[in-house]
């Protein structure tokens, strides 16, 4: 099986990354594409760089540094993976990824947005749940055990 693990540099994608390792030492044969995907540079930033190079260097460069700490926790648990860092719409170029790779499933973590904003402008897990052609497993917060008692 072929796992698209989309990584955002955040807590929550790396909760994304552990669950896909413990799938991984539970027995599960897998192959692991790691993507991250950085948005497009806004018009200020087009303004401001001059060069567009430099833009996308700096983009490439920011990706590779979102993906550090999810290959050191692939790299520990010895679980094979690729990189793949991308610029675009984060939802759907991570559909791209996963077609492009030939993925069987998507994983990644939930975002902790308020109910309003979520309504008003979705979440990148949100639209790659309802537009994946693969299943998606979407990684939520932990709940310590005394949370459920309330």
């Amino acid at each position: 099986m072929k796992i698209l693990l989309a990584v955002d540099g955040s807590e929550m994608s790396l909760e994304a990354v552990r669950f896909a390792i413990r799938m991984a030492l539970a027995g599960l044969h897998c192959e692991v594409v790691l993507a991250n995907v950085q948005e497009a540079a806004n018009l200020y930033e087009l303004i401001v760089a001059h060069n567009p190079e430099v833009l996308e260097r700096v983009s490439a460069e920011a990706g590779l540094h979102a993906l550090q700490s999810a290959q050191a926790l692939l790299d520990a648990a010895e679980v094979e993976y690729e990189c793949e860092v991308a610029q675009g719409d984060p939802a759907h170029t991570l559909i791209d990824i996963a077609e492009r790779f030939a993925c069987d499933l998507i994983v990644m973590g939930a975002r902790g947005q308020s109910a309003l904003r979520r309504a008003m402008m979705g979440s990148v897990s949100n639209e790659v749940l309802h537009a994946s052609a693969v299943p998606v497993v979407i990684v939520k917060p932990e709940v310590p055990p005394e949370d459920l008692m309330e």
